[in-house]
């Protein structure tokens, strides 16, 4: 007998958070979250995704031990203003019995036909910033602490519940060593001259604060014309300045300027924080925020989180002058892998950043759709 509650007070909100740890224990692969973390970002009093959106939390149980979870979510904002009719789910986690899986699902169909939505999407999470997609194949590669991990039958369950492949995503990897300065070091003397732009870096976080805002604005307009696509807000800036950008080393985000010091493009890059997550267990103290600092000064494999380019900017170049800089300080650091987090298959301009890298795909993912 499968039983679903909603996850509301704090112990069974732990409970949801902590579910994972059990389902992927003594798996190499799968890159713990921090728990104190994941809670914050479910509380709805200090993460601003809830002023746009509403969740659900529920567990499924059965003979008394939680067996599953899943997040029920609606991002209003696409839904009214992209008129997307679409309910969302994620932090989907379940042992392999399908009809675990259904009955969770059933929770999230419930939330959708009650405000006449159309369809289902998943996993995924409030926002664009947000984890995406079941890992199809990869299930042998270590995750980043971006990307969510889970057992190859995942996609399985899916395809037998009658969902559909909506949106597929791509991950790979590269060594430093592939990167050879003369694709680029010519290429960006020529565009910054052409274009008048100039490069800025930075060695400390206050420097790169006030120039936050303007980033986010350029993600919004570099990212809008993507199918999933959903703006960031003002205070989703606030609070992602807050969370993200003081813990990221200001040398690894650079940014393109053009002669009217505005921002051009951008790009952030962080470094492995995967083994350093593994080795916390979930928890800050007593040891774990030394592990993550000890990889924020050592890592020697970094992660390309974001690039964004201005559309008046694009297919110009400028990307040159990004992985100029780049190559400087990662030289400097002795970095050994750069990894890319996922990345829609079908957005054929960004893999063309890559491609004299001779990049080696190592995972995928999708995303699931099914008519309501």
């Amino acid at each position: 007998m499968i039983t679903i509650k909603e996850a509301v007070t704090k112990k069974e909100m732990t409970e949801f958070v902590k579910f994972p740890f059990s389902l992927y224990k003594d798996n190499k692969y799968w890159v713990p979250p921090i728990i104190a973390d994941e809670l914050e970002s479910f509380d709805k009093t200090k993460n601003p995704a809830f002023e746009s959106a509403e969740a659900y939390f529920y567990l499924a149980f059965k003979n008394n031990e939680i067996v599953g979870r899943i997040a029920a979510i609606i991002n209003w904002g696409e839904v009214n203003n992209q008129h997307k009719k679409k309910v969302r789910f994620g932090w989907f986690d379940v042992i392999d019995d399908i009809e675990v899986t259904k009955a969770l699902l059933e929770k999230v169909y419930e939330l959708g036909r009650k405000n006449n939505l159309e369809h289902i999407e998943g996993p995924m999470g409030f926002s664009n910033l947000d984890k995406v997609g079941v890992l199809t194949e990869g299930f042998d590669e270590m995750g980043t602490m971006i990307t969510w991990y889970n057992h190859p039958y995942f996609a399985s369950h899916l395809e037998q519940l009658g969902f559909v492949k909506e949106k597929e995503y791509i991950e790979s990897i590269f060594p430093f060593s592939n990167v050879k300065p003369e694709f680029f070091s010519k290429a960006q003397t020529l565009i910054k001259k052409r274009y008048e732009l100039t490069s800025l870096t930075f060695t400390k976080t206050k420097d790169i604060m006030p120039l936050v805002d303007k980033m986010f604005d350029l993600f919004n307009s570099s990212y809008a014309n993507l199918s999933s696509f959903v703006a960031i807000t003002e205070v989703q800036k606030e609070y992602f300045k807050k969370k993200y950008i003081s813990f990221i080393n200001p040398e690894y985000i650079k940014f393109v300027m053009d002669k009217n010091n505005d921002i051009v493009a951008f790009s952030i890059v962080m470094p492995s924080f995967s083994e350093a997550l593994q080795k916390a267990k979930g928890k800050l103290f007593p040891f774990g925020f030394y592990y993550l600092l000890k990889a924020r000064k050592h890592s020697k494999d970094v992660v390309f989180y974001l690039i964004g380019v201005h559309p008046e900017y694009q297919n110009k170049g400028v990307t040159a002058i990004i992985f100029d800089e780049y190559f400087k300080t990662f030289s400097e650091k002795g970095i050994i892998n750069c990894i890319r987090t996922p990345e829609l298959e079908d957005n054929h301009a960004i893999h063309n950043l890559w491609k004299n890298f001779d990049p080696r795909i190592h995972c995928r993912r999708k995303t699931f759709i099914k008519m309501l």
